[in-house]
């Protein structure tokens, strides 16, 4: 060392790497370009991702897949649109927006899943109340008719005949048959309250 030569006080600088010809070497399938441009990087992609997602579990996953497509990707990676850097970055902040995207997603679909959840099961007792009412006021309202209408609604609906099989079983014509249950289903709809 010579007089005239300045005194170098601390480590040398180190030499950052053309990252535009690493991604390119990297778009060739050069792995070792790769492990290089992977060096250079990962500590920002990381940065990006824990600034966008603030868990590190999650920052550590979207910078790993980062990566991986930088991988991939490397052959569509255009230099006359921007840096490599910010190439891979702007790869980073998209993937961790997604992943904020399908965090929320999913959360809102276990909320909604909660609240199905917390709905009242189907209540079978007032079910089975209702039901035996509506029984009963059928009943009474079956009691309101002439016994031949009653007969025939009895056989056309609760036993499934047909109007000339209830014609038959009541040894009647068809049409008196057809007017008495017309006549009877008019007073059982009146009777239930039933609107036409």
């Amino acid at each position: 060392m010579s007089v005239n030569e300045p005194l170098s006080i601390g480590p040398r600088p180190v030499q950052q790497p053309d990252l535009e010809a690493l991604v390119q070497s990297v778009a060739r399938g050069d792995t070792d370009a790769f492990g290089l441009l992977y060096d250079a990087v990962a500590a920002s992609v990381l940065g990006v991702a824990r600034a966008v997602l603030r868990d590190v579990a999650q920052s550590e996953e979207v910078a790993q897949e980062v990566l991986v497509e930088v991988w991939r990707t490397a052959p569509r990676y255009r230099p006359d649109r921007g840096t490599a850097l910010n190439w891979v970055l702007t790869l980073a902040h998209r993937r961790a927006i997604d992943r904020v995207r399908s965090v929320e997603a999913a959360a809102a679909r276990d909320h909604k899943a909660a609240l199905l959840d917390q709905l009242p099961e189907y209540d079978e007792v007032s079910e089975q109340v209702e039901n035996r009412l509506e029984r009963e006021q059928v009943r009474r309202c079956l009691r309101t008719l002439t016994e031949l209408q009653r007969q025939s609604v009895t056989l056309a609906y609760y036993r499934g005949l047909t109007y000339r099989e209830v014609a038959v079983q009541l040894s009647l014509p068809l049409g008196t048959v057809k007017t008495r249950l017309r006549d009877g289903l008019i007073r059982l709809r009146d009777c239930l309250g039933v609107s036409a």
